[in-house]
């Protein structure tokens, strides 16, 4: 699987930059303008290493690596701050809020390059595989990758945290409110409603292999993963 990385940029000129020296480099590159654009990006698509700019329209970069950290999902995916910022104060406030380094514009492109093989390196050098299961359904977290019966099993960010819940739990009947506050966070203003589309969006993910009937709803109350 091709590594990935997500740009996280305001500017355009310079997001493009970094995108081209990346995919020459042989990553493939996700790019986003701001910080509500990234967490989109963020729960279709776990990406191997996320550089930040400081200064985005919305979210700024010390937020969005806040709310990266506090995701169990994603929370060890290394984040290169790259900002115009360059006071002493601004760089230990970015590696103490959670980035794994700071680079001030205008940084060399080799530099950038250097770092992205580093930090890559030593995140794919320490991840050890935790696997869950249930039945014949395998999940390697740190792969991002499912497995039915040998069938690899295309999930959006979201419906792999959702099914990652179940296989944590299985049998334990899990309240709407419960799945929310774990894969959404207690802060997100998400509807209950919401869970249910999910739900629904991931026994479609399972049907083909007549895994979808293991989710159980439990009218009224919330879900569980069973047996039938």
């Amino acid at each position: 699987m091709q590594t990935s990385i997500l740009i996280v940029e305001d500017d355009m000129a310079i997001r493009e930059m970094i995108a081209f020296s990346l995919t020459r480099e042989g990553y493939d590159t996700i790019k986003a303008a701001s910080g509500n654009e990234a967490l989109e990006h963020i729960n279709n698509i776990r990406p191997d290493l996320i550089i930040i700019d400081w200064g985005l329209p919305d979210l700024t970069g010390i937020q969005l690596i806040e709310i990266i950290r506090r995701d169990d999902l994603i929370k060890d995916v290394p984040i290169i701050m790259l900002t115009a910022r360059g006071e002493e104060s601004d760089k230990v406030k970015g590696l103490d809020t959670g980035a794994d380094d700071y680079l001030t514009k205008p940084a060399s492109i080799r530099e950038l390059l250097a770092r992205v093989k580093a930090h890559l390196r030593r995140s794919h050098g320490f991840e050890e595989s935790q696997i869950l299961s249930f039945k014949e359904i395998i999940m390697d977290t740190n792969a991002h990758q499912v497995k039915i019966k040998d069938n690899e099993i295309n999930l959006s960010l979201t419906e792999f945290k959702l099914l990652k819940l179940f296989l944590q739990n299985p049998q334990k009947l899990l309240a709407r409110e419960h799945i929310l506050n774990h894969v959404w966070g207690r802060n997100a203003f998400v509807e209950d409603r919401t869970v249910d589309v999910h739900i629904l969006r991931l026994r479609k993910a399972l049907k083909p292999l007549q895994y979808d009937k293991l989710i159980q709803t439990i009218r009224g109350v919330g879900y569980k993963l069973a047996e039938i």
